[in-house]
């Protein structure tokens, strides 16, 4: 099979070095060697190839990484090295990944994350609405009203959420499954009713279950989710 050439910058952050653009510093730097030369700005490389960072090797070993993160409130579904709250910087992962999309500060529960980008772009541009499932609290009684109305649509940033299915599983909570992904769309969706959120979990994204993981830590998929996650985005 071919060896496909890719951007050194890039080759260096699927390694798990640093970012693309930190890779871009370490390459200005001349702190990056290709097969024992001095490598430049927007070379392109083989996987074959020797690639050295600091007269070290690296390389990619092509293993997909994907990880279930119970999160806790607080921390930002970033990569930014700015800032301090990222979710990146708490995991402290030894390769790169990132979040498949996102889960606002103030919640918590399941986050997947890994270091395959194709990986993120096939779930969260697939043609199928992916569901999510949430456990919510609020601050006043939930009635059946309140559940009929939030089941049929709610008019939140210039459109109208799609139809969803919404469980009572006590005064104050209520379970909801939805199949979009707009900003705070469960906040909006009960803020429109009058209602607050009090607390927001989420505990399943498409067949994967956050289970019993604890808040704060995370474990790598089983195979059977890998398969099931990589299939799911249109990969081998």
């Amino acid at each position: 099979m071919k060896e496909e050439e890719v951007r050194l910058n890039k080759f260096i952050a699927d390694c798990g070095v640093c970012s693309r653009r930190q890779a871009d510093t370490l390459i200005e730097q001349g702190r990056v060697s290709v097969d024992g030369e001095k490598a430049v700005m927007g070379i392109k490389v083989l996987p074959s190839q020797l690639v050295k960072v600091d007269g070290k090797p690296i390389n990619d070993d092509g293993k997909t990484i994907i990880i279930l993160f119970n999160k806790p409130v607080g921390l930002v579904c970033t990569t930014a090295d700015d800032e301090k709250d990222n979710v990146v910087k708490y995991i402290n992962y030894p390769r790169r990944i990132y979040p498949v999309g996102r889960l606002d500060k103030d919640s918590q529960g399941l986050l997947l994350l890994t270091n395959r980008g194709d990986l993120v772009n096939g779930i969260m541009r697939s043609r199928y609405d992916h569901e999510k499932e949430y456990i919510v609290t609020v601050d006043r009684p939930v009635t059946e009203d309140f559940m009929k109305r939030m089941s049929k649509g709610v008019p939140i940033l210039d459109t109208v959420t799609k139809p969803c299915f919404i469980e009572r599983l006590g005064k104050y909570k209520f379970r909801i499954i939805i199949t979009q992904g707009l900003n705070r769309q469960i906040r909006r969706m009960c803020e429109h009713f009058g209602y607050e959120v009090k607390t927001l979990k989420r505990i399943r994204i498409l067949d994967i279950q956050l289970g019993d993981l604890k808040e704060g830590e995370w474990r790598n998929a089983t195979n059977a989710e890998k398969k099931y996650l990589m299939k799911y985005a249109g990969m081998k």
